[in-house]
């Protein structure tokens, strides 16, 4: 029976396909070599020629079929461990940890890791560097901010192989793909992602609103820190998703935490994560850093933590690494922090109230959003789209008195205030026209005094005129001359119009009481006498 041919294809048995990753060393001589072909059945005969014919060549063959047997199980078994972790957990689990588990399994005893290079000498995709003991695949995230790069290196004496390469390369591919999924279902499932706290949209014309969303545009470019800056009911949390929406962090999750519920005792749990079974019945989770990987991570009300809470919250900001509770290890995330408060940190600070440490760690960039008293400019804005976003009764409008009340009040609550006020006045307004009424007493204050009496009782012009100088005559203590500067009209005309004598109705007895006219001729009542 001839012998096969050095260079003729032949069918290696299962032993050789299916045998360990590890590939076996090679022969060491020419003896070694024959016996093992002999040992595999490859070779049947016994014939000097046969034994001639058996060269170097043969043993390369041998050795790269079962190298790409490795390779191809190796490759397999990765894919299908990973992604079945990954169904088992719908989408929850730690994917970097379950690829880092089954590499360093496969190239034991060399180490292998995920490391984040933040500059610009990052590697390409497709582009690895690659040496006898050390290589670094780039890892094609979705995310800009992010140059993941999987790492891996071997003992010198040991090398890195085809077989090893090969599959960093299928690894660092197979990462990318599942690390876009996992940030897109931490952005489905992070709590608070979809939640607002009810405040209007960014709404207005003004020149102090045009400057505010320049230095927001300014901003959201950057991963900074940022300290938004403003009193309660101006919109500090809708001033912070629209930089996150605005920044390259936009397809991220969005985390909103109300410092000022956190309970003193849990706030390491709801921030960092708890470790399985870390306690009976206490079942593993991650943390509010953690669900905001990839995304922006919103702390509002930061001043009302507690200094020990301030200290545990000072690592995590600075370091951007976390320590589940029960964990024995730090786990890096790529958060930015928008911080929101509507006290002065800087006065706090100076209270010793406040870690100055902390304080100049969020301190970096402000964002200062205005009350509403100082841009009264976008009231009438504001106020159509509430209509216009509350029309379940169809179109409504507002008469010009009430928007004349709307002007002249201070909106302490500021813009939640005047969503709250539009929301009262349409569910108790009957007509599709909000009037003075409609609004709460509060509002109205001085002007409704002031005004209702003249609208009840049909006032005209000439009336309502007169009993205003009146008014604007007692403010100036009765000096004429002031009065006339404060009217801009002239001594003659006021004259005239404290001279009118509007009839006098029941709604008007008790102002009249207030307002007592001025004699005639002070000088004829000084000097008259016997």
């Amino acid at each position: 029976m001839p012998c096969p041919s050095p260079v003729q294809r032949t069918n290696y048995p299962p032993s050789v396909a299916d045998s360990r990753a590890e590939p076996p060393d090679l022969p060491q001589n020419v003896s070694e070599l024959k016996n093992d072909i002999r040992g595999t059945g490859l070779v049947t005969c016994g014939s000097r020629s046969g034994d001639a014919q058996m060269d170097v060549m043969s043993a390369g063959r041998l050795s790269a079929s079962g190298r790409r047997a490795d390779r191809r199980s190796g490759v397999h078994d990765l894919v299908r461990e990973v992604t079945h972790d990954w169904l088992l957990t719908h989408g929850r689990g730690d994917v970097q940890g379950a690829i880092l588990d089954r590499l360093r399994r496969a190239v034991a005893p060399g180490s292998v890791r995920f490391n984040e290079m933040p500059y610009a000498t990052a590697l390409r995709p497709g582009q690895p560097i690659k040496t006898r003991d050390y290589a670094a695949y780039a890892v094609p995230v979705a995310d800009p901010s992010r140059r993941l790069v999987l790492e891996v290196s071997v003992p010198p004496n040991r090398g890195l192989d085809e077989w090893t390469l090969q599959l960093l390369e299928t690894s660092a591919a197979l990462a990318a793909v599942l690390f876009d999924a996992e940030r897109l279902a931490k952005a489905q499932h992070a709590p608070g992602a979809g939640h607002r706290d009810g405040a209007a949209p960014l709404i207005g014309s003004s020149m102090v609103m045009q400057g505010l969303r320049e230095r927001m545009e300014r901003v959201a470019t950057t991963d900074f820190t940022v300290l938004v800056e403003g009193e309660s009911g101006t919109g500090k949390e809708l001033v912070a998703r629209q930089i996150h929406g605005m920044s390259r962090r936009s397809q991220g999750p969005f985390v909103a935490i109300n410092c000022a519920a956190l309970v003193e005792t849990l706030i390491e749990a709801e921030l960092f994560g708890i470790e399985e079974r870390t306690a009976t019945g206490v079942r593993g989770r991650r943390g509010k850093f953690e669900h905001a990987d990839g995304g922006t991570l919103f702390l509002d009300e930061v001043a009302e933590l507690s200094l020990a809470a301030q200290a545990k919250l000072l690592r995590a900001i600075q370091d951007l690494t976390v320590e589940r509770v029960g964990g024995s290890g730090l786990r890096r995330v790529n958060t930015r922090i928008v911080a929101a408060t509507n006290r002065s940190l800087s006065t706090l600070v100076d209270n010793g109230l406040f870690r100055s440490d902390l304080f100049y760690r969020l301190s970096g960039v402000e964002v200062s959003v205005p009350p509403l008293r100082k841009r009264k400019e976008d009231i009438l804005e504001l106020a159509e789209h509430f209509l216009s976003s509350h029309g379940g009764r169809g179109p409504m409008t507002m008469t010009s008195a009430a928007v004349d009340a709307l002007l002249t009040y201070d909106w302490p609550g500021n813009v939640r205030e005047l969503e709250r006020m539009i929301e009262g006045a349409i569910a108790t307004c009957e007509k599709k026209e909000i009037g003075l009424d409609h609004l709460p007493i509060g509002l109205r204050g001085a002007y409704g005094d002031v005004l209702m009496p003249s609208v009840q009782a049909s006032d005209t012009m000439r009336a309502w005129g007169s009993r205003y100088a009146r008014l604007i005559l007692e403010r100036c203590q009765r000096n004429k001359r002031q009065a006339c500067k404060v009217l801009d009209i002239s001594y003659h005309t006021l004259n005239s119009y404290l001279r009118y004598r509007p009839k006098q109705s029941p709604v008007h007895t008790a102002v009249a009481t207030l307002v007592t006219p001025a004699p005639k001729d002070v000088r004829r009542v000084v000097t008259s006498g016997p």
